[in-house]
């Protein structure tokens, strides 16, 4: 039971997370300022049945446990960033969010047979690890320009211990280029270094933790100024990883991690 992933864009709008306040949008991208905007894809019966489906598995089979809600804005575009643990990460993560999560997927993983269909429908973007792959970072401009809340692994590849690997830098590009606010999250939980196969039919314990928007420096993209704000991003997850680790040390017997 469920207690309560180097670009160079055109700029899009910057939707407020909640009521209203449009944000005024650079001069220079007068095309990016009403870009054609899709029917909200968590609206269609086939997403609906499909997250509730993702419910069912993931906070009932599984036992998912929230320590802060989530702050996606219930409108507009954005980027929810969080670490790495395993493969079933993306349907932990979606099972307590009402908005539909664009992942950015590594390729392997995406075109399994059985479940490229369910990709396809949920518009997961598939990266290539091997190289920069611009093509995977032009989809997730298209998917923010669209409205979409695009769900990346800044880490870039599932970590094989407690710690955190470092961030990339590309998300922080994303974020300054497209405009769009960056909310943290922190998983942890028994799924960690299990295969997608394993950890999907193993039952697990997890636990997520949701912060605020991330405030970053968007005057630039200058490598410092990159670094800068990846280095927020990785301090906005470390933070909540601090907490969760408390909260789990706190229910252990003598309060032992």
């Amino acid at each position: 039971m469920t207690r309560v992933l180097p670009v160079s864009a055109p700029q899009v709008d910057r939707k407020e997370s909640e009521n209203a306040g449009a944000s005024s949008a650079p001069a220079s991208s007068a095309r990016a300022s009403s870009p054609t905007r899709d029917p909200r894809p968590e609206d269609r019966f086939t997403i609906r049945v499909l997250q509730a489906i993702d419910v069912c598995v993931a906070r009932i089979y599984h036992q998912t446990i929230v320590r802060s809600p989530q702050r996606l804005p219930r409108h507009g575009p954005g980027i929810l960033i969080c670490n790495h643990t395993s493969g079933l990460d993306p349907l932990l993560i979606q099972s307590v969010c009402p908005r539909l999560i664009v992942w950015m997927m590594a390729k392997e993983y995406y075109e399994i047979k059985a479940l490229h269909w369910i990709f396809k429908l949920l518009e997961v973007i598939p990266v290539d690890r091997g190289g920069r792959d611009l093509a995977a970072t032009r989809a997730a401009l298209r998917a923010l320009g669209a409205g979409r809340v695009l769900g990346v692994f800044p880490e870039g590849r599932i970590e094989t211990s407690h710690e955190l690997l470092p961030f990339q830098t590309g998300v922080a590009l994303m974020a300054i280029k497209a405009g769009v606010p960056v909310y943290p999250a922190y998983l942890d939980g028994t799924q960690r270094n299990k295969s997608m196969w394993e950890g999907f039919f193993t039952r697990n314990r997890a636990t997520l933790s949701f912060g605020p928007e991330v405030e970053i420096d968007r005057s630039a993209t200058s490598k410092e100024v990159l670094q800068a704000a990846t280095e927020q991003m990785t301090e906005a997850v470390a933070a909540l990883k601090r907490r969760s680790d408390r909260a789990e040390a706190s229910r252990r017997p003598n309060g032992k991690a």
